[in-house]
């Protein structure tokens, strides 16, 4: 299915050819579709059922590893969700969503990036994979059990970094922002948010309430097949 969004692009950020993403509704394309929407590119975004490599085979002409999302900005052609959002910031000299390398919390703002799928993402998807998508003789409750709780504890540093913040570093909503919360609205879907402690789940709800992620966390709901992970280890 071929969705078209046109948003109001301003002059800085309008491309010869117009951006596309492929995306499937709730998983981590929703990270750079949210970004492209905060920024108000001109976009195309074709949703495909997940996962896409059993789904929908012809999608592997696209993309060979049928992962999602999958972008094209002209030549340029990008397969990791984190890193889509850091291109646009730095590609497009968008740091209204994003820091330069001056300023005092660029490294933090880079961990967090990065922080989103080497530490919170990766445990989320070994318990889906052991508590859902695998066929039924293969699924382990205790692996899922386990990499729930190391899940959990890996948002030690994140609770108490968000103490007495808004948003993530540099006082102001970035393209790290899009990526910590996409983990933690994931967890949140998988029933893993019972154990989020307060100032994680008053963080989630600002960013939720955000006018673009309540736009695009939709796209694609109609036809999604995510629906059968929602709330699994509740």
């Amino acid at each position: 299915m071929n969705t078209n969004i046109n948003t109001e692009t301003n002059k800085s950020t309008k491309t010869n050819n117009k951006m596309k993403l492929w995306h499937c509704h709730n998983a981590r394309s929703l990270r750079p579709l949210w970004a492209l929407e905060e920024m108000g590119f001109d976009y195309d975004v074709e949703v495909l059922p997940f996962p896409p490599r059993v789904l929908k085979k012809d999608y592997l002409a696209v993309n060979s590893l049928g992962t999602i999302p999958y972008f094209v900005d002209g030549d340029c052609h990008l397969t990791e969700s984190s890193a889509i959002g850091l291109y646009l910031v730095e590609r497009y000299q968008r740091y209204d969503f994003g820091l330069e390398p001056s300023h005092p919390e660029y490294a933090d703002y880079l961990n967090w990036q990065f922080h989103s799928d080497a530490t919170l993402t990766f445990p989320q998807a070994v318990a889906l994979r052991y508590g859902v998508f695998e066929k039924p003789e293969r699924r382990s409750k205790q692996v899922a059990e386990d990499y729930q709780k190391w899940f959990i504890a890996r948002l030690n540093r994140l609770n108490e970094h968000m103490k007495d913040r808004e948003f993530l570093c540099g006082n102001k909503f970035t393209v790290a922002d899009i990526t910590i919360t996409y983990a933690l609205y994931l967890g949140e879907l998988i029933g893993f948010d019972k154990d989020y402690q307060p100032h994680i789940n008053d963080y989630l709800k600002r960013m939720k309430a955000r006018p673009a992620f309540q736009k695009v966390v939709v796209i694609g709901e109609q036809d999604s097949n995510f629906k059968k992970v929602k709330g699994f280890n509740r």
